[in-house]
């Protein structure tokens, strides 16, 4: 095994012309050497591992990968494709090409193949449609556990202290010392403490803006802690009844109480809105059953109808009375109340009951007004920090952008960053702003022949058009079509080929030569090949050995997907 197959080739080379010139071949003698000090015995010679280009070009390539893996993990396409880019010219520009050396045509074909790979993940992963994701709601895990952790009666220190507790404390809201409120106190220091304590933890950084609404609006801030059991302080928990947010919220009754709900946005998750929207609507609850907390709270949980039909039914107006029986409530509503005032009991002095809360760091944030829908990886970008940072600041966005239909929607960026994404947002061009695309209605189109013919979901248009899917639409009107964004490798594509061919000129292509160059494209007439796809082949690739783009290839073979088999014939469309 050669261990320099660059030098063999080099040698042969110049083998090669000694012979064309028709001389004789005469022994290669090496060069002479420097003389070298002759080592003692005693001493080990040593002496440094050769140098090995082409390895030299190969980590240099994998360097600029991985630099551009690290950046599509955080969301920055041009940064992302700037290093694939990087990681290309390495090869393509070294003294040997891309092309000429095994080990070099080798690692540039798998690297074009990663590059496609990611390409495809990304618009995979941010076509517009994608909606944000979310985590379970603890009040269904809470549930679970308590049934059967509350089966068995509090010791007789829990209730001491408790009973200490709420005769040293003054609550806003009355607390009973009964055994169902004891028993959910026992739980949360004992099974449940871990949990508790991660609540709260989180919970630090909303409270203050919690209590601060509710003192605005006259409520008790107690309630400041009703989010511990709902979803412990989490702006993304989503519960099997789909209720949402930190305060768990139904879709009904947040646009009832002002929250907005759209294909782009929901409000649900934002926590300052929502705390708005439930200060209302505890303040709606707790008129409605006449000043009684308890029952405002179990028709926070169950609805105030099932409440009020119960209290119709059981001729009870008392939460306890109504509860001590299954037969009026769900179990859920009936623990629901008792949880909430166990959980108040420990948040207001946790110290007390043994636990140690390590506050998160504060939430800090600029405002940017956007003048457009704008991709949230550009903002992101734009912002110098992950795209998961953006989406966590702003957890009302359902999907990857900022709202179409709000033109002057505020996104929150990081402290310190919003000049940057202002200087940034006034000297973008118009299509750095969102991956979306619009489409002019002909006569006689509908949502469903619109939505075929972009690849689209009919249910999924007409919401992000704001229609029902059965509207009809009509000739002019214009349609917004999420799309994906610019694939990472789509810049490289349009460039101009090098000099020197990238890819193999000998292969076979059906019905053409491939050695047509498209850098004296201009001007010329236009021909149509015809390539037969070969094992190992992906449509990155094909595209760089025509210099087009994916985009075109798949344009010009009404190709849906970047899916291609062996015996596949493309249609190719060259210059000459």
């Amino acid at each position: 095994m050669h261990q320099f197959p660059w030098l063999r080739t080099v040698a042969l080379l110049s083998l090669t012309a000694t012979i064309g010139c028709g001389g004789n071949p005469r022994p290669q003698m090496p060069a002479a050497q420097p003389a070298t000090v002759q080592a003692s015995p005693s001493t080990t010679l040593q002496t440094a591992p050769p140098h090995d280009p082409i390895a030299q070009l190969i980590t240099d390539a994998e360097r600029h990968f991985a630099r551009g893996e690290a950046e599509l993990a955080a969301g920055h396409l041009d940064k992302a494709r700037t290093e694939f880019d990087r990681a290309l010219d390495v090869l393509i520009d070294s003294p040997y090409g891309a092309r000429s050396e095994p080990r070099l045509r080798d690692h540039f074909d798998r690297l074009v193949d990663r590059i496609a790979a990611h390409e495809v993940a990304a618009l995979a992963a941010g076509d517009g449609f994608t909606e944000t994701g979310h985590v379970p709601a603890s009040i269904d895990q809470l549930l679970a556990v308590s049934t059967f952790a509350t089966a068995e009666k509090p010791t007789a220190e829990v209730t001491e202290a408790v009973r200490a507790d709420l005769a040293a404390t003054v609550h806003d809201i009355p607390i009973p010392l009964n055994d169902r409120v004891l028993r959910y106190v026992e739980l949360f220091q004992g099974r449940l403490r871990g949990w508790i304590e991660s609540g709260l933890a989180r919970g630090a950084q909303y409270l203050p803006m919690i209590q601060d609404v509710f003192r605005a609006e006259g409520l008790p801030l107690d309630l400041a802690y009703v989010p511990l059991i709902e979803s412990s302080f989490k702006p993304k928990a989503l519960s099997r009844a789909s209720a949402k947010g930190v305060w768990q919220f139904m879709r009904g009754t947040a646009v009832e109480n002002g929250l907005r709900h759209d294909w782009y946005i929901d409000e649900r998750a934002d926590p300052e809105k929502a705390t708005r929207a439930a200060a209302k609507y505890l303040k709606t609850l707790h008129r409605m059953f006449d000043g009684d907390w308890h029952l405002a709270l179990a028709s926070y949980n169950g609805g105030p109808g099932r409440v009020q039909r119960a209290i119709k039914r059981s001729h009870k107006d008392d939460f306890w009375s109504l509860t001590r029986t299954s037969a009026y409530l769900p179990r859920e509503t009936r623990e629901y109340v008792p949880m909430i005032l166990a959980a108040i009991i420990i948040a207001r002095n946790p110290v007390q009951y043994g636990f140690t809360i390590e506050p998160g760091p504060a939430i800090a944030y600029d405002r940017v007004q956007v003048p457009r829908a704008v991709d949230l990886r550009r903002v992101a970008e734009w912002a110098g920090t992950s795209v998961d940072v953006i989406q966590n600041l702003n957890p009302e966005l359902r999907r990857w952008t900022t709202p179409v239909a709000y033109p002057e929607y505020e996104v929150k960026v990081p402290q310190g960053s919003g000049e940057a994404v202002r200087a940034a947002l006034a000297s973008a061009p118009a299509e750095e702003f969102t991956a979306f695309k619009w489409h002019t209605v002909r006569r006689g189109e509908t949502l469903v022949t619109v939505a075929r013919r972009h690849g689209v979901s009919r249910t999924d248009l007409a919401q992000a058009n704001a229609l029902s899917t059965r509207s009809r639409l009509r000739a002019g009107q214009r349609l917004m079509i999420p799309r994906a964004p610019a694939p990472v490798m789509a810049a490289r594509l349009d460039r101009p080929a090098p000099a020197t061919p990238v890819v193999a000129a000998s292969r076979n292509v059906s019905g053409a030569s491939a050695s047509v160059s498209p850098a004296n494209a201009s001007g010329r007439d236009v021909s149509r090949l015809v390539y037969r796809v070969r094992r190992g082949d992906t449509l990155i690739r094909i595209a760089r050995l025509y210099s087009t783009t994916v985009a075109q290839l798949k344009r010009w073979n009404s190709l849906r997907s970047n899916n291609i088999k062996p015996g596949d014939r493309l249609t190719v469309y060259r210059t000459r």
